[in-house]
């Protein structure tokens, strides 16, 4: 299928800028109905639903099927696909059209767009729209990394290695766990008892190792792969990195199931992240 595709650099850049368009108009389709009352209805595995989802869904879906209609789409709305079908996927669109539902019925507008492209398992393309802020992550694969605030014109952003100043961690608005407590209680240990976390709601805490605000962000909970990919390539592209607990890279598409194993997310290797869990 992905023979056909063209991977270089300036069409990587091509369909992200295109992706950006299409993630700002989803955004513009969310607000729409944010400023209103909505529909919250519960899944089967009773995350929030509601009519902005849906929305957004469709809205994408349909511009990415006129964009590369020989490139197959999962979203977080789409109907199940099994392993079998999306295994033959070299390359394939993974779509979050709201992430941070729960974020959104608070209306504390910490809420996102993501969109990312994975071939051979790794993200090659990820835009992020944030709707409230009307602010714009985005990067390709050997294209760096970029942050457009109020559609202004867009600037390279990077992560930032340590320097010796109190570590800054980006933690879950919604989720925490005593296993994540026992992490933080050990990494602050290790760093002269000084770590400011920072809290945020959906991928945005990987944009604030990506635009260097936090050295790190430990997830020790359950995330979707439609959670982390447009992410993913933003972190990467802006010099960072996504793994595994073991250091190992997190990859797409590898296996039956859709979530994720826990992960850090990191601006600088030079620092064992995975020390600090429990043994």
């Amino acid at each position: 299928m992905s023979h056909t595709l063209d991977l270089s650099t300036k069409n990587l850049e091509r369909l992200s800028l295109a992706c950006v368009d299409i993630a700002r108009d989803a955004g513009k389709a969310i607000l729409a109905i944010y400023d209103t009352g909505f529909n919250v209805e519960e899944k089967e595995d009773k995350s929030p639903l509601t009519d902005a989802d849906l929305a957004a869904h469709n809205l994408i879906l349909a511009r990415l099927s006129v964009l590369t209609p020989e490139i197959p789409i999962l979203s977080e709305e789409s109907a199940k696909l099994s392993f079998e079908e999306r295994s033959s996927w070299e390359t394939y669109w993974l779509v979050d059209p709201l992430d941070g539902t729960r974020e959104f019925v608070k209306r504390n507008g910490e809420f996102t767009v993501n969109i990312a492209l994975i071939h051979q398992h790794q993200s090659i393309i990820g835009v992020i729209n944030v709707p409230v802020l009307d602010v714009d992550y985005y990067a390709w694969q050997d294209g760096g990394c970029y942050k457009s605030e109020n559609k202004a014109e867009a600037k390279k952003i990077s992560v930032k290695k340590l320097d010796g100043s109190p570590l800054s961690v980006a933690g879950s608005r919604s989720h925490g766990s005593e296993m994540m407590q026992n992490y933080m209680k050990k990494l602050a240990a290790d760093n002269g008892g000084e770590v400011e976390t920072l809290s945020m709601g959906s991928s945005l805490k990987f944009c604030l190792v990506a635009e260097g605000r936090a050295d790190l962000y430990p997830r020790l909970g359950l995330t979707s792969e439609w959670d982390t990919a447009a992410a993913h390539c933003i972190v990467i592209q802006a010099g960072g990195y996504i793994t595994k607990t073991d250091m190992s890279p997190l990859e797409y598409n590898t296996k039956d199931s859709l979530l994720n194993p826990f992960f850090f997310v990191f601006g600088d290797n030079s620092q064992d992240w995975s020390q600090y869990l429990d043994e």
